[in-house]
């Protein structure tokens, strides 16, 4: 797995300058804030130049001051409140508009996720799923419209696929039969729902196949998982971008789907004499 910004300036540590170890520290003490200051006021809060700032960056293995900074507000994103992520959204007012700015940024949590993705992994995630007993879907707070838009249409596909859902039952109520001949689908963005961790530490206990849509390695639910994919979810808002992943698993559904084209066709067509019927849907003008 690979090694977070903390573990790599650990790692370093004893061959930095005198100055790049002022950084190092002030980083190891306030990475919460260091994380939203430019190379510049970094510099100037450590009493060190921004070309310093720069070359530890380099030191750690980065491009640039840019990707440092990244890698920070990654390890953070998950600890950010509602309201310092609504005061990052203050750059969108600073050049493109919010309309460009936003679908420019979904833009590019599909591309990294298409360029970064692990096909074989996406591969045996749907013989994972295909061969399961049970197969259970987990995502809550902001991510109940992702696991909920999965189970909808995995529905239509399998017939063994239970969402789990908080109400008036405890999500260990729903899990309670979970074996090693399962599957449990973990989907979690920050900020990361402990009640989905707790779920899949439950589930490990239980030996079932565990798989998680996620944001990164550094997630909180990758260390539990069998299988991880990963979908992009980069948005400097108070609100998630769930474009990437909504796109993820719409490629597992397609895939799953694919495997069982000739159940599916029948179901649709029983589907359709349904929904003409009882008049689901208008009837086009």
């Amino acid at each position: 797995m690979e090694k977070d910004i903390i573990n790599k300036i650990q790692d370093n540590y004893q061959k930095l300058s005198k100055s790049q170890k002022l950084i190092a520290e002030y980083i190891l003490n306030h990475y919460d804030k260091a994380a939203f200051l430019t190379a510049a006021k970094l510099g100037s809060t450590v009493n060190v130049s921004e070309s310093t700032v720069v070359r530890f960056a380099n030191v750690l293995g980065y491009e640039g001051y840019p990707e440092l900074q990244k890698a920070l507000q990654e390890l953070i994103k998950n600890k950010l409140t509602t309201v310092q992520r609504l005061e990052l959204a203050d750059d969108y007012h600073n050049g493109e508009n919010i309309v460009k700015a936003v679908l420019k940024s979904d833009m590019e949590d599909i591309r990294d996720t298409m360029n970064e993705l692990n096909f074989n992994d996406f591969e045996e995630v749907i013989d994972m799923i295909y061969s399961a007993k049970k197969i259970y879907i987990i995502g809550l707070r902001s991510s109940t419209a992702l696991a909920e838009y999965l189970g909808f249409y995995l529905n239509l596909i399998l017939d063994n696929v239970i969402v789990i859902k908080l109400g008036i039952s405890d999500i260990f109520e729903q899990i309670i039969k979970i074996s090693v001949e399962d599957v449990i689908i973990g989907i979690g963005f920050p900020r990361y729902s402990k009640k989905t961790i707790d779920a899949l530490m439950y589930a490990k206990e239980k030996k079932a196949k565990i798989i998680a849509i996620t944001d990164s390695l550094i997630s909180p639910l990758a260390p539990l998982s069998d299988k991880i994919l990963i979908a992009k979810s980069d948005m400097d808002s108070f609100v998630d971008s769930l474009v990437a992943p909504m796109s993820l698993i719409n490629a597992l559904i397609v895939a799953l789907g694919l495997r069982e084209k000739e159940k599916i066709t029948t179901t649709f067509k029983n589907l359709e004499n349904l929904w003409q019927k009882y008049e689901v849907y208008a009837n086009k003008p």
